[in-house]
């Protein structure tokens, strides 16, 4: 078995031979590192209702003695202890096992089949099921949930208790979803811990709005302020400095309770996932060990976190109201609104009469198309720009001058740029920053004012896994982790906005830049690695983009 893990790749027929011979007779486990491991992770490469029919069919091969019969049969005893709820939530793997034990019942082996117990096996449909978001009906309903009795750590605590519970019913086959879909389309545990995480900061917001007057708001927002402070010494630990290494120093060093920044770990997965591929070889025989391992770590650290509760002694009470709170959903149309009848804009006893239009940015007008009047100064300052930010970034040389090889990388981005000769205007071979200036004021002039350099940005949340169009790195959080432009839908990360140097270019309505693409219903037997989606199959991930996270936890939408 040692020798087994000590490779680069074996197959999963070795595998499960090394997991039969890991049990003696009397059902000692010898070392469950590999058992535990194979039973966690082989739905990475093979369905577990294919892997029970292996199990079945090597205990009726010829070859097979009552010995190695028993072994197999303590596998699957073992296999059924520490992983109840594969059999539960699938009633197909359920069934191969039933069958599995009454054949050994007809074949007159009573004391093998009496090491199989389904029976046991408890129930996880109720803990798994998901409550449904309340919309709002009525404006007027209170949300207070004697809010202003509550001592500020008895919330904190009551809130993690909450944030514990949801994270509780994460299994396996959810992260296993979430890596090989790349979103938590058909996911809905792992989709209702983010909206947990989410409807937090949506609840502040309405307690905020809640109050009548601007003294009363202030004191929620002091309250809210220092329910933060509870836990304001873990600030420096979000920060995604050196690949989030403040926070896994921290996290290592716990003992008993802690609780994950689930993002972090998320990203972890899904950077192990895309970089690594599952087969050593081509055939896909060759299961790669590494690779393996490398995702059990991570997963097994997750499990390990779900059996060791918070030291709460938790209020029923007061853990239902939170939660019919936190159910309570609005869009943010409706709680601007409602920020608005408690401190319109403008004052009430204020003397009517037509307001003026407002004037657009700077940003906004050359976003939308400069007009053919637009100020020279405000365009030349824009391309002077624009222009830095391209030497910035395919002056690979860093000489101060374009050269034809950095010219065609460029054309990939401004797909309207002339000839290399017809910028190069002394003919010397490359591009200076003044002949490329004077060639975009020039051609903005021919288009009428229309080039579109400047991005109209916005805040964006992603409900899937989301790369920086300027430095590639994944852009990581769960709510308005990073910035897509309205026009063209090109995404980056916050510090990468005044960075980019691509041209925006308006997307067609026959796009969609928001649905995701439609998934096949998953089940839990769990697909091989070959329906893994293309995009995800196909991508690799250097160290260095793994580490270019923004700010945020996966803060993981995701």
């Amino acid at each position: 078995m040692e020798s087994v893990l000590s490779e680069q790749s074996a197959t999963v027929d070795k595998l499960v031979e090394a997991c039969i011979q890991a049990f003696d007779e009397n059902g000692t486990l010898k070392d469950a590192s590999l058992v535990r491991m194979f039973l966690m992770m082989h739905p990475w490469y093979i369905p577990s209702t294919d892997m029970a029919k292996k199990l079945v069919l090597k205990s009726q091969e010829e070859s097979c003695t009552a010995e190695r019969r028993t072994r197999i049969c303590h596998l699957v005893k073992y296999w059924i202890s520490e992983f109840p709820a594969e059999f539960n939530l699938n009633p197909e793997l359920a069934d191969h096992i039933k069958d599995f034990k009454d054949l050994l019942v007809t074949e007159g082996n009573e004391s093998q089949s009496q090491l199989i117990d389904l029976d046991s096996v408890p129930s996880y449909k109720w803990k798994r099921q998901v409550t449904q978001r309340v919309p709002s009906v009525s404006k007027k309903r209170k949300m207070s949930l004697l809010f202003d009795h509550l001592d500020s750590c008895e919330l904190a605590e009551h809130l993690t208790y909450l944030e514990y519970k949801s994270f509780c019913k994460i299994l396996f086959q959810d992260y296993h979803s979430f890596v090989m879909h790349g979103c938590t389309v058909d996911n809905p545990i792992l989709e209702r811990f983010i909206t947990l995480f989410n409807s937090v900061s949506q609840w502040i917001q309405l307690m905020v709005l809640s109050k009548p007057t601007a003294p009363q708001r202030a004191a929620v927002i002091s309250h809210f302020i220092r329910v933060a402070q509870v836990f304001n010494n873990l600030i420096e630990l979000v920060t995604s400095c050196g690949n989030y290494s403040q926070y896994r120093k921290r996290f290592s060093e716990c003992s008993g309770f802690r609780f994950p920044i689930l993002g972090v770990h998320l990203k972890d997965l899904i950077a192990v996932h895309v970089a690594l591929p599952d087969w050593a070889d081509k055939e896909k025989m060759q299961v790669n060990l590494p690779k393996t391992q490398q995702l059990y770590g991570i997963l097994q650290e997750l499990a390990i976190i779900q059996t060791t509760p918070p030291h709460i002694d938790a209020n029923t009470d007061l853990l239902n109201l939170l939660t019919v709170s936190l159910d309570q959903y609005h869009t943010e149309e409706e709680i601007y609104q409602m920020s608005l009848q408690r401190e319109p804009r403008k004052p009430v006893n204020s003397s009517p009469g037509p307001a003026p239009d407002p004037k657009p940015t700077m940003i906004d007008e050359w976003a939308v198309s400069v007009k053919p009047n637009a100020d020279p100064t405000i365009i030349k300052k824009h391309i002077e720009k624009m222009v830095e930010s391209v030497f910035k970034n395919f002056d690979t040389d860093g000489d101060g001058h374009i050269s034809r090889d950095e010219f065609e990388a460029i054309r990939n981005n401004f797909p309207y740029l002339s000839k290399f000769g017809e910028l190069d205007k002394n003919q010397d071979g490359k591009i200076s920053r003044e002949e490329m200036i004077d060639y975009f004021m020039k051609a903005s002039s021919l288009l009428n004012c229309k080039m579109g350099f400047i991005h109209t940005f916005t805040e964006a949340t992603y409900v899937k896994p989301t790369f920086c169009e300027h430095c590639a790195g994944f852009i990581w959080g769960f709510y308005k982790q990073g910035y897509k432009c309205k026009a063209c839908g090109v995404n980056c990360h916050k510090a990468c906005r005044s960075r980019l140097a691509v041209e925006c270019r308006k997307r067609t309505k026959s796009i969609s830049h928001e649905t995701p693409p439609a998934l096949q219903a998953r089940s839990f037997s769990f697909p091989p690695p070959a329906n893994t989606p293309t995009s995800l199959q196909n991508t690799v991930i250097a160290e260095e983009d793994i580490e270019t996270v923004e700010e945020g936890v996966f803060d993981v939408h995701l």
